[in-house]
């Protein structure tokens, strides 16, 4: 299988909304909603085009990520840009192949390359920490919405970078938070 990862393109807005209604028609969280997720946030002022990553195997779309701008609110009224990660997206052929890893490592490492330092995510506990990973409370990060604490994550792509982010998440509204 021959994988390449590039920024999405209007030419595959059509196929990833297809790949993402499939990659979560089973998933055990969801709301159905994670394709007009992509949508609303490729619309917004948080999305960044060149963080919006298709993966196609042998030429057909097999997985998507997104990462968009977020702030968390500090205390003393200081703010902190990072990212948000989500949602990722693999269509379930193609599953367990290594293709979320792949997206993940690359939409982190163009992030760092942009300047980006940190990225956030409500998440599999028992997945992401392979990519770095840990407690968003450990930084004293809170999300604005009920979640368990091992879900909503955090990874520094500069080290560093959360050493005084204590604060509040603040998603964009397309988020419907």
């Amino acid at each position: 299988m021959e994988l390449t990862i590039n920024p999405e393109t209007p030419f595959d807005y059509e196929g990833i909304s297809k790949l993402v209604l499939e990659a979560f028609s089973a998933a055990e969280f969801t709301d159905g909603d994670e394709h007009n997720l992509v949508r609303r946030l490729r619309d917004s002022l948080a999305y960044i085009p060149e963080l919006a990553l298709v993966a196609k195997a042998d030429g057909v779309i097999a997985g998507h990520i997104l990462f968009t701008k977020i702030k968390i609110h500090c205390a003393g009224g200081k703010v902190v840009d990072s990212l948000a990660l989500a949602p990722v997206s693999v269509h379930p052929r193609y599953q367990k192949m290594g293709i979320g890893a792949s997206l993940i490592k690359e939409g982190h490492r163009l992030a760092q390359k942009l300047g980006y330092s940190s990225v956030i995510l409500v998440g599999h506990p028992g997945y992401y920490p392979r990519f770095g990973y840990v407690k968003a409370s450990q930084f004293g990060i809170t999300a604005p919405f009920e979640v368990p604490d091992d879900a909503f994550m955090a990874v520094e792509l500069t080290e560093g970078a959360l050493k005084d982010a204590s604060g509040k998440v603040e998603y964009p509204p397309e988020f419907g938070i």
